[in-house]
């Protein structure tokens, strides 16, 4: 189809500015651009000069605004059987800034202007010389109120198809409630070839478009029934009859109270063009959007052309046959086989179209090998069954990695022998129709466990301690049991086990599996263990109790089968001899218990003891002189006890008068004869008397009293 020139043309095609009152005089200015950006000549204005004037004309403030992006707007067609050429496209580009407005006589009038429209516009006279300009009055009324004033809801359509009906809701919403009078109306020009985007914008009035020769603001394009607009609702309708580019005024006055406040005037372009009109149900082959070996559920393809709505008919039983109006539906067949699927496209309207697509439906294959616990290599053979899903007449293709046999057709094939030890790969595939599926598992074949351990021999004298260690070998692990030949075992991987008792053991270790190869072995390694005999002997003391005064006593060793001895007599020392007699006299030193040890040792090295038990009992002695001279005498000069083998000793001495003259705790001390503690000490001669208690050494209690005479 050949375009028309003007779709080669990019310029501005319409526009809109409104504000909303923030309070405290401060206003947002909203200015909304739209453009041809079909080829892109003419790009959007960065930063746009937006020009606030007074009411004499005067410029208050220059704005300059930013935008934050365009997006293409969408070309929408209302007759779902008609398609805009691709040749259409308009951009919007919204800049937004916030200006203080305080109150101002005569209100504020703010522009906005650029060039140029485009050359082809039918309804406009020299179109691509003139301009428009986004014009917007904040009045005085509007200025008391903090009025925000109407902005349109949605953009009319880009693209109207010559000959089919236009029915727009043109409707604007007014943030303060206001009442609302829609029209018809003329767009301002401005800017210019020479200077396309004045800054600052020419203050107001503004003049309006020149309308071309048949055309108005009431009457804007060829239309039958003519354009017209809702005064109350904002509705647009009318038929466009000729094709070609026409510039459109919307006006929406805001009235409060009857009286007039703002009035906000949407520049905008229709383009009439011819529509195709060529609808097609197309439903792709099935191979595009499902296997039929995937099951009963399917997501169908659409191809359709130039269609909207839609009806699918799935071509089931009148009970499951549930239709779908969504245009890539889901359905799950009630069976398998072949179904005639209806694609409506457009049902109801005049260019509704019907197309009829068998679709085969099979439910899947699943091939499933259950998984089998491996054997002994020497012995194997596998049974095996085909698990999944699968319907009558299914086909079955067994292979079978280094066996006998090597493949089978059989479902469930039994008695497969693999030809030695290791992982063998089996593979199942299943057929039923044209679908099919595929399984692989891995049997294992295992060798037989072995049991095996050191043998030794251990030979030793008792207690002789062997470590064991499981060298077996199985491929899934094992359990044991050690039999250490003396009706003791142990399930341990290295136990070490003490022998005690004088011989020769048999060593059993038997091993089993419960996976893989099940089998039971053993292993036996007779006399490993030896345990060679001690020798005997008694150790006799004679007698078993002397006083320290008489510390002799008489040892006695003897044995059989040995070759050396010695005795240890628990003081430190050691008495050796020929085993011809281990027969000692011993002296203690001291008192005490002792236990004294008679050591063997036979001609294998083995060793044995005795024990025995002897006491050196402690003796006490306790005399005291009944007379001294402390006079300078040497030999004779200080008095006390002759003590041995006492403990907790305390001695006091009193004169006749009952008056302490000395008191010790220690029998080493003796008095002198002299007053203790006396600041003047002096020897009185004369008779005193005297008190004395201790313990033996044994802990047997004594008490002495009596008279001591000091004498000059």
């Amino acid at each position: 189809m050949l375009l028309p020139v003007w779709a080669t043309a990019t310029h501005i095609v319409g526009s809109e500015i409104f504000y909303t009152c923030l309070g405290n005089s401060q206003y947002r200015i909203t200015l909304k651009v739209y453009r041809d950006c079909l080829i892109g000549e003419a790009p959007f204005d960065s930063p746009a000069n937006v020009t606030v004037f007074n009411s004499s004309g005067g410029i208050v403030t220059d704005l300059q605004i930013y935008h934050n992006g365009s997006v293409q707007m969408p070309v929408v067609i209302n007759n779902p059987c008609l398609q805009a050429p691709p040749n259409i496209c308009v951009e919007e580009a919204v800049y937004e800034t916030t200006v203080t407005l305080p109150f101002l006589s005569g209100g504020y009038h703010i522009g906005y202007q650029r060039c140029c429209r485009n050359g082809t516009i039918v309804n406009l006279v020299n179109p691509g010389s003139q301009g428009a300009t986004s014009y917007i009055h904040i009045t005085e009324a509007a200025l008391n109120s903090c009025n925000s004033n109407p902005r349109f809801n949605a953009f009319p359509p880009i693209a109207l198809c010559a000959g089919d009906p236009l029915i727009f809701d043109h409707s604007a919403t007014d943030p303060d409630g206001d009442v609302i009078v829609y029209s018809l109306c003329a767009p301002y020009i401005g800017g210019s070839q020479a200077d396309p985007a004045p800054n600052p914008s020419a203050p107001p009035p503004y003049s309006l478009v020149t309308w071309g020769a048949g055309y108005s603001s009431a009457s804007p394009m060829n239309a039958a029934p003519p354009l017209s607009i809702d005064p109350s609702t904002g509705l647009l309708t009318g038929t466009p009859m000729q094709q070609g580019q026409y510039v459109v005024g919307v006006c929406a006055e805001e009235y409060r109270n009857g009286q007039l406040i703002s009035v906000n005037t949407r520049d905008f372009q229709f383009n009439v063009v011819s529509c195709m009109s060529f609808v097609a149900a197309v439903i792709p082959v099935p191979e595009a959007f499902h296997d039929p070996c995937t099951g009963r559920e399917v997501t169908f393809g659409n191809n359709s052309i130039n269609a909207t709505y839609f009806e699918w008919d799935f071509g089931a039983d009148s009970v499951q046959n549930i239709p779908s109006s969504e245009t890539f539906p889901t359905y799950i067949f009630p069976d398998t086989g072949w179904f005639n699927v209806t694609l409506i496209a457009n049902p109801g309207l005049p260019c509704a179209d019907t197309t009829v697509r068998p679709i085969l439906i099979y439910d899947p294959v699943i091939a499933l090998i259950p998984p089998l616990d491996g054997q002994c290599a020497d012995a194997n053979a596998f049974n095996f069954t085909a698990d999944g899903q699968f319907g009558t007449g299914a086909t079955f293709l067994w292979e079978f990695e280094d066996a006998q046999p090597a493949t089978s057709t059989d479902q469930d094939p039994v008695g497969i022998v693999f030809n030695g030890v290791g992982e063998y790969t089996v593979s199942l595939t299943i057929t039923q129709a044209i679908c099919s599926d595929s399984d692989e598992s891995v049997i294992s074949t295992y060798p037989r466990p072995q049991a095996l351990f050191d043998p030794g021999p251990h030979i030793g004298c008792p207690p002789l301690a062997v470590q064991f260690t499981d060298q077996s070998y199985s491929a899934t692990g094992h359990q044991r049991l050690w039999d250490f030949g003396n009706g003791e075992t142990s399930f341990v991987a290295g136990p070490t086990f003490v022998f005690t008792e004088t011989g020769s053991y048999d060593i059993t270790l038997t091993v089993w599996t419960t996976s893989g190869c099940i089998d039971t072995v053993s292993v036996s390694a007779p006399l490993d263990v030896t345990v060679h005999p001690v020798p005997s002997g008694e150790l006799t003391v004679e007698p078993d109790t002397q006083s320290i005064f008489n510390p002799y006593f008489s040892f006695n060793g003897s044995s059989v089968n040995a070759v050396l001895c010695d005795i240890d007599p628990d003081d430190g020392n050691t008495l050796s001899a020929d085993i011809a007699g281990c027969d000692f006299q011993y002296t203690y030193a001291d008192t005490g218990n002792y236990y004294p040890v008679l050591h063997l040792v036979n001609d294998l090295g083995c060793t044995a003891t005795d024990t025995a038990f002897l006491r050196v009992r402690p003796e006490f002695r306790f005399w005291l002189p009944n007379a001294f001279t402390p006079y300078g005498n040497p030999r004779n000069d200080t008095w006390g006890p002759v003590a041995m083998g006492v403990k907790n000793y305390r001695m006091w001495v009193f004169n006749r008068w009952g008056q302490q003259m000395f008191y010790s705790e220690d029998h080493r001390e003796w008095w002198d004869g002299t007053v203790q503690h006396s600041g003047n000490p002096e020897v009185v001669k004369g008779v005193y008397a005297y008190r004395v208690t201790f313990q033996s050494i044994e802990g047997e209690p004594f008490e002495y009293i009596g008279s001591v005479t000091l004498v000059h």
